[in-house]
């Protein structure tokens, strides 16, 4: 029980930095949320059932132009199947007395950064560590979109319209620094930028829903950079595979 307790309280210390980044990012969602028209309640529901920030702002749109279920659900797969791959990563490092449920519950907390730190942390993870830091970050999430969507109740329009460029900022942040370390990164990124803009622009193509378009644009691009820039994988004895 000690042992649970250390670790528990190891990843509440490490959820912490996570908690108050996804405060801050899930104000900008709880505010445009409330934009299209979405309730506070259900905006804090969404929130605490999802815990992603690309797929929710991804289904804000589709949910603004009315897009059918099975375009949601195919958008969602799209942008949501790295946390699949995340799962099954952690899961060989999880500790070997972790149980079905354990697991379960631990996968249902597996975001970027906490699958970060997870897969960072030394030798094997045990499940109250991820416990721990999901305790802090998925409040975080929550509470961000609460009063994102509580200020864009109460604050004027005007106020609000300027907050929203927050938004941009956030992708701005999250692009910026690992598209300076990799080519492969800047790549994906110019292309997507190029991939959106004509959807946006071009006559035919400004026709498709951006639901769509999402998924198009995240296919294509990482099929191209799949071909352009393969990653080499290398087995434990140091040969390429």
């Amino acid at each position: 029980m000690t042992d649970k307790k250390q670790q528990f309280t190891h990843g509440v210390k490490d959820g912490i930095p996570i908690g108050l980044g996804y405060f801050a990012v899930s104000f900008t969602f709880g505010m445009a949320a409330t934009k299209n028209g979405i309730p506070i309640g259900i905006s804090v529901l969404i929130s605490a059932t999802n815990l992603t920030s690309a797929g929710q702002f991804a289904a804000l749109s589709i949910i603004a132009e009315n897009g059918g279920y099975f375009l949601m659900f195919l958008t969602q797969l799209v942008i949501n199947l790295r946390y699949c791959l995340m799962s099954l990563s952690l899961t060989q490092k999880m500790e070997r007395t972790s149980t079905i449920p354990q697991l379960m519950l631990v996968s249902f907390g597996v975001t970027d950064e906490i699958f970060g730190i997870s897969a960072a942390k030394e030798g094997a993870v045990s499940p109250f560590y991820n416990y721990g830091a999901m305790s802090v970050a998925i409040p975080g999430w929550v509470l961000g979109t609460f009063l994102g969507a509580l200020s864009g109740k109460l604050l004027p329009a005007m106020f609000i319209s300027a907050l929203s460029v927050a938004i941009y900022g956030m992708f701005l942040a999250i692009i910026i620094p690992p598209a300076k370390k990799d080519s492969a990164i800047l790549i994906a990124v110019l292309l997507a930028m190029a991939l959106a803009s004509c959807f946006t622009y071009l006559p035919v193509l400004k026709t498709v829903s951006s639901g769509m378009m999402i998924i198009i644009v995240t296919v294509l691009v990482s099929a191209i950079v799949a071909l352009i820039r393969p990653v080499t994988v290398t087995d434990p004895e140091g040969e390429d595979l």
